[in-house]
């Protein structure tokens, strides 16, 4: 069975910083681009940042400099959220795409999804 496990959600302030990590399981991952989408309350789900199995990223324009994402081994992928917004608040869900790259996988989304983690910024 293919799993994606989030981590690393809770409740902070604006400022503070965050760091979300992803493990998979049940295949190999080594040659998929990982990512993390969110969804915020009564919004869409929306691409945040991708990292491709050679180390290639993408962010979305409202986390760029303020989001680092990286790849901790073949199945394992972290974000590191730093000078967090009220506006980053959503359920954050990490993403596994066998033939997508980190420019593409915001339209084309993952084969594989975790279940989410909550994360809220109080102003």
């Amino acid at each position: 069975q293919v799993r994606l496990v989030e981590s690393g959600g809770g409740l902070v302030q604006a400022g503070d910083s965050l760091r979300l990590s992803c493990a998979g399981s049940g295949r190999t991952f080594s040659l998929d681009t990982l990512a993390w989408f969110r969804q915020a309350p009564g919004k869409e789900r929306e691409f945040v940042a991708a990292v491709s199995w050679s180390g290639g990223t993408n962010y979305a324009a409202s986390v760029k400099g303020r989001f680092t994402i990286s790849r901790d081994n073949a199945n394992t992928v972290s974000l590191q959220m730093d000078s967090l917004k009220p506006e980053d608040t959503a359920v954050y869900y990490c993403a596994a795409g066998r033939l997508t790259t980190p420019q593409n996988i915001g339209d084309l989304g993952g084969d594989d999804w975790g279940q989410g983690t909550q994360v809220t910024v109080s102003s």
